[in-house]
């Protein structure tokens, strides 16, 4: 069973960009987390480039001086939500791994959990957007899909080692075709139904790919 402290690669610097103040005040920090999730529906829904600050700001009923005072540029805004995007899977991690399983079904298990964050939260729908908007964005972001790819990759040769795969199969090359059939299948059940199918259609699409590589049941 990995350690979330070893297995998990998702720890990423603070992006370069202009920030406003750290809150101090709970009032603040509320303040804060309602703007940037506003600012998470915009980015979704319409893109980096057709958001505005002054759409942020109407969302949430502030005026665009008070959005300025907590992210000073439309940047700060994409950045901190990429960020919370980013902080969303070691707590998947955490979670998954405090559930006891081997190697293996911690892959299958994390990718399920991931399945459902693409559905249900507007921040990683959103970081997924304004990842693939990245040239757009005047600050550098983290380079997508590595960190899962590393992260796979570190499961399923553990897996290997505890006979959980099947003979033959490379632990790095199972990690990046897993990795490029869920965020195949996540920007498909976007494009087509907004993700509302997408746990679905990977629930489909796991089921073949870990029969493939999973070592046969002894008898």
């Amino acid at each position: 069973m990995p350690e979330p402290d070893q297995a998990t690669p998702f720890r990423v610097q603070p992006i370069t960009t202009r920030r406003g103040p750290d809150p101090k005040q709970d009032r603040a920090a509320r303040t804060r987390m309602l703007v940037l999730t506003a600012a998470a529906e915009l980015f979704t829904a319409h893109g980096f480039r057709h958001t505005s600050v002054k759409d942020v700001a109407e969302r949430v009923e502030m005026t665009k001086g008070a959005v300025y005072f907590h992210f000073p540029t439309k940047e700060a805004l994409a950045v901190a939500v990429v960020e919370q995007h980013y902080a969303r899977w070691p707590v998947l991690l955490a979670a998954v791994t405090a559930e006891g399983h081997g190697p293996l079904e911690t892959a299958v298990r994390l990718l399920e959990g991931a399945a459902t964050a693409f559905r249900d939260d507007i921040v990683v729908q959103a970081g997924a957007r304004l990842q693939i908007e990245r040239p757009q964005i005047d600050a550098e972001l983290p380079t997508p899909y590595v960190d899962w790819t590393r992260l796979l990759a570190t499961l399923l040769v553990r897996a290997e080692a505890a006979g959980e795969l099947r003979k033959g199969v490379c632990p790095q090359a199972a990690a990046r075709s897993l990795v490029a059939a869920f965020f195949g299948t996540q920007h498909i059940s976007d494009v087509l139904h907004e993700r509302a199918d997408i746990v679905e259609r990977w629930s489909e699409t796991a089921e073949l790919l870990f029969l493939a590589i999973r070592a046969a049941p002894t008898p």
